[in-house]
Formats: C-alpha cells, sequence, structure tokens
C-alpha cells in the first residue's frame, strides 16, 4: 500500500464503525493479532471490537466529521469531530493507525470533549 491507500483505508475503516458496520471494518482493515492503546478497553482487536459495537449501540446517531489525515511511512493519523448528543457530548479525536501490508496492526485513540464555552476562540477544529 502507497500513503494515499493507507489514508483512503484508514477513513474507510473509521466511517464503516461509525455506520455501525463494525464486521465489516474489522473483516477489511484489522489484523486482529495486532494491538490498540486504548486506555479503557482490555487489550487486543477483539476487546476494542467488542467495545465498538457498545458505543455503536449506546450513539447509533453519532455524527463523524473527519477534519484532517496525515501519513508518514506506515503511520496515518486522523483529526475527527466526533458528536454523540448534539450540544451535549461531542468530542475532538485523533487515531493513529499503524499499517503492516494492507492491515492496522496498531491503533491509538485520544480524545478531548468540546467544551460548550471555551476560552480558545480558535476552537478545536
Amino acid at each position: 500500500m502507497n500513503l494515499e491507500e493507507r489514508k483512503k483505508a484508514a477513513v474507510d475503516f473509521l466511517n464503516l464503525v461509525v455506520a455501525g458496520q463494525i464486521e465489516e471494518a474489522y473483516r477489511k482493515h484489522i489484523d486482529l493479532g495486532g494491538k490498540h492503546h486504548n486506555a479503557y478497553t482490555p487489550a487486543g482487536f477483539p476487546a476494542l471490537k467488542k467495545g465498538m459495537m457498545e458505543n455503536h449501540a449506546q450513539f447509533p446517531q453519532k455524527k463523524f466529521d473527519i477534519k484532517r489525515v496525515l501519513a508518514d511511512g506506515d503511520l496515518v493519523a486522523t483529526h475527527s469531530h466526533v458528536v454523540l448528543r448534539p450540544g451535549e457530548l461531542e468530542l475532538s479525536v485523533v487515531h493513529m493507525f499503524r499499517f503492516q501490508g494492507d492491515k492496522i496492526v496498531e491503533l491509538w485513540d485520544c480524545a478531548q470533549q468540546v467544551p460548550a464555552d471555551s476560552t480558545n476562540q480558535d476552537g478545536l477544529f
């Protein structure tokens, strides 16, 4: 895979997950022997998949807007605006993926809640 193909794969993975097509997202893009670094989910991609399914059940109408996609070597990073509950629970999220061949073998995610009244008028996006 070249850089553009990795970027497209990372975006496709995220869009499938948000659409609730988690099985397909994993089948197409995840090496189940890889690892993730989400502090709130047990180790291993199968545990993360379970967490993603639970999140989708809790927030089936979530909105996901990818603002930026960066790639360097085997790494892809995305910066997104995630709306779980409009006006109540919105997040700025960075995902970072490490690819091996055409599969994601490592995933990091960091999120910051979007405050209703931010001191910084530049915003999070």
